[in-house]
């Protein structure tokens, strides 16, 4: 079968894709597809105070721009060390053979706002206490007002015998490491669908960035196998530290994915935990809560780690003290003001936020302007007044050319925010969005423009 990695969606009408590229474009002008955000208050304030943002990521430098137009006199220093920003939510594109991996990657640089000094290190002590953070290199850096934006730390060690430089060998895949494992599971995933046989897909229980790339990863795998003509001789199961015909946070969500699954011969397997992998033997162990451990041969196996705080916050006074966000050293946040309960002068923006939900590029592109607003609004002497609703978005494929577009919010109550698109049908236009439209908007939201 001829390689599909740098194939346009499939083809529809002329006159069709026109009306549905001029639907999206009127839908990203109005701040659609990833939810309206409160327009930037026209206003600047004066000050003399230094911020420092923690983390060069979507959050990040998305709050950096919006800071700088708002603020007259402020001090903005980012520290982070990342040269090359990724435009993760493209992951599952590169990895699925639907993208190439230069469509992920771009430059830092390119996007830091004029006058911003970039301290290139990464954070590796927060002292709240001081109102400084300590470099990887020993710089101490003193600030009035903090904006943590950190991400979060994939956490491949709890998987005994994982090596994130394999991947792409012996049938391992991993979408979340970085762009290049992202090619790499494309590799992998393009060698077993032309053969067919047994794909074991995970997910673990616990927080985690993008929750719906390990069911877009299955689909993908199930739609490959199907375009090889090798799905009736394969397998696909899914094994997940979940509860029983849980695989999503949110049921209506959940229940139209484990139906959809059904349909295709996809077999679960609940509270099972990835806990080792032997990659050169193809095998994968599992454990229950009891402790009963069970050995699974896979021909294609698409690890997701479990996921935390990084550890600068994971080990700081602004990480959860309890709680459920506790364990994971959560970043503490007022889940509507995005600000610290104990620190006034500390926000946070992000993955790395211990919130209820939230960890997507919409979220950033909605909770981005309330940050700013409301410690624009501490720093001017008053009360946060913006309040974010958690806003989470997922367009999720399906197949190669359908997708539906998923928005939700803290309550799980689902949130559309275009007319066209219903939230629970799979569409071409919920596909063309993710395709072709979210990475402009991605773009404008990383510049503070949206």
């Amino acid at each position: 079968m001829a390689d599909r990695s740098s194939l346009p969606p499939p083809a529809v009408d002329a006159a069709r894709r026109r009306w549905l590229q001029g639907l999206g474009a009127a839908a990203l002008a109005a701040g659609g597809t990833v939810a309206a955000a409160p327009d930037a208050r026209a206003r600047t304030t004066k000050t003399n105070a230094h911020i420092v943002i923690a983390g060069s990521g979507l959050g990040g430098i998305a709050v950096a721009n919006r800071l700088a137009r708002q603020l007259d006199g402020a001090k903005i220093t980012i520290v982070d060390a990342k040269q090359e920003h990724n435009y993760q939510p493209g992951y599952t594109l590169v990895a699925t053979g639907v993208w190439p991996i230069e469509k992920i990657r771009d430059r830092n640089a390119d996007y830091l706002p004029a006058g911003a000094e970039w301290v290139q290190e990464m954070v590796a002590e927060f002292d709240p206490d001081a109102n400084a953070v300590v470099t990887t290199g020993g710089r101490r850096i003193g600030y009035d007002y903090l904006v943590v934006a950190t991400g979060l730390h994939l956490d491949y060690a709890q998987i005994e015998g994982m090596d994130v430089a394999a991947i792409g060998t012996n049938g391992l895949g991993s979408v979340y490491a970085s762009p290049q494992a992202a090619q790499a599971t494309w590799r992998a995933m393009d060698a077993f669908r032309r053969q067919g046989g047994h794909a074991v897909m995970t997910l673990p229980a616990g927080p985690l960035k993008c929750a719906g790339a390990p069911l877009k990863m299955t689909f993908m795998v199930a739609d490959r196998l199907r375009q090889a003509g090798t799905l009736g001789k394969s397998q696909v199961d899914f094994f997940t530290g979940l509860p029983t015909d849980t695989v999503f946070g949110v049921k209506v969500v959940n229940d139209a994915v484990l139906k959809r699954w059904d349909a295709i011969g996809v077999e679960r397997h609940h509270l099972q935990k990835l806990v080792a992998v032997d990659i050169g033997a193809r095998k994968a162990t599992f454990a229950s809560p009891e402790g009963e451990k069970t050995e699974v041969g896979y021909d294609f196996l698409h690890v997701v780690p479990p996921m935390r705080a990084t550890d600068a916050v994971k080990h700081s006074k602004l990480a959860w003290q309890e709680g459920p966000m506790a364990p994971g050293g959560w970043l503490e946040v007022d889940k509507v003001t995005l600000r610290h309960p104990r620190y006034p002068n500390v926000f946070g923006i992000g993955d790395i936020n211990g919130t209820p939900r939230g960890k997507t590029a919409a979220t950033v592109k909605k909770s981005a302007p309330i940050v700013v607003h409301n410690l624009v609004e501490v720093i001017a002497g008053r009360e946060p007044d913006d309040e974010f609703d958690g806003y989470t978005s997922c367009p999720l494929i399906v197949r190669e050319g359908s997708a539906m577009l998923i928005e939700f919010d803290y309550e799980g109550r689902l949130t559309p925010s275009l007319p066209m698109i219903e939230p629970l049908q799979e569409s071409y236009m919920a596909w063309l969005m993710k395709y072709s439209m979210l990475k402009p908007a991605y773009v404008a939201v990383l510049k503070g423009r949206v």
